[in-house]
């Protein structure tokens, strides 16, 4: 049996290239529990609110229940359910799930084949990673499951990767003349550029092309950021005496992100509104259809309104 395989290919609902990460974080939840104590049996009343947190954090931003994946995650074969009266899950509802009991766990064989193999984890959450998250949360989102990961686990799995376009970032930070599109940082060590990186609009993991209208060259907090859904891209009138090469792109920053600290204040709230600092003329801007992509997909709540003064 090919776990790897089998991981790649996890059933989720998808529509217009919505984000479904409710199996994939349950799994990676559940590896991070075998690698600390060789079974990781979860009962679902004493990890709901540890997985009600990781969708919070990692999820879409419409609200959803770990309940989902706790009982469908079966039907991929990688996961039983267990209650008091037995094998099997009692339903996807999470009254149904606390009332019986239901105990979740890695499945026998998966288990068995973790043992005799130890790196096997490691591959197999890499694959979750790279299937359905930016690899700027990917460290993070360990830390938050309780994985470790080594080198040696991140060797690709061609099978189901299709192949990164290795210009996107000279590409993208060409066309930004080197500075973050939000703040304008533009640090260089000698001629090497520090702290800048290329960011995908659409995340590459659902669709999104190596391509420069899906991309901003962002440092590496707005980066961190904008991938968490605190800082977006807006369309609005621009002001004539503010507008760039942007055209009417403007940075959203949610209303969800709260800072009391002059850095958090100067940092991102100060950024609500503002023009976006676009590509330099003939390159083509953020695509209208990614854009709405990251703000139905990533992008929390509302947006904050232009600070007062």
């Amino acid at each position: 049996m090919d776990w790897l395989e089998r991981t790649a290919k996890l059933r989720q609902w998808t529509r217009s290239g919505a984000r479904a990460p409710h199996k994939p974080l349950l799994f990676l939840y559940a590896l991070g529990r075998f690698q600390r104590d060789g079974e990781g049996e979860l009962r679902y009343s004493a990890v709901e609110g540890d997985l009600k947190r990781l969708l919070a954090e990692y999820g879409p931003p419409n609200r959803t229940t770990p309940a989902y994946p706790f009982h469908h995650l079966v039907t991929d074969g990688v996961w039983e359910v267990r209650t008091h009266r037995g094998p099997g899950s009692p339903g996807s509802g999470v009254r149904e799930l606390r009332a019986a009991g239901a105990r979740g766990r890695l499945a026998p064989q998966l288990r068995a084949a973790l043992r005799r193999e130890p790196s096997l984890l490691g591959r197999m959450a890499r694959v979750l990673l790279d299937l359905s998250f930016p690899p700027s949360l990917h460290g993070e989102l360990c830390e938050a499951v309780g994985l470790e990961l080594g080198p040696a686990e991140s060797e690709a799995f061609p099978a189901v990767r299709r192949q990164r376009d290795r210009r996107m970032r000279e590409l993208v930070l060409t066309a930004y003349e080197y500075r973050c599109a939000f703040c304008g940082y533009d640090g260089r060590i000698g001629t090497v550029p520090v702290g800048l990186e290329a960011a995908h609009v659409r995340w590459w993991a659902f669709g999104g092309p190596d391509e420069v209208d899906n991309g901003l060259c962002l440092c590496s907090l707005h980066h961190k950021l904008f991938d968490k859904g605190v800082l977006g891209i807006g369309w609005g009138s621009p002001r004539s005496s503010e507008a760039e090469s942007g055209g009417s792109h403007r940075i959203l920053v949610s209303q969800r992100f709260v800072g009391h600290s002059p850095a958090a204040r100067a940092h991102v709230i100060a950024l609500a509104d503002r023009p976006l600092i676009g590509p330099q003329p003939g390159v083509r801007p953020v695509a209208a259809a990614h854009r709405s992509w990251h703000a139905g997909q990533v992008f929390h709540g509302s947006p904050r309104p232009a600070p007062a003064g």
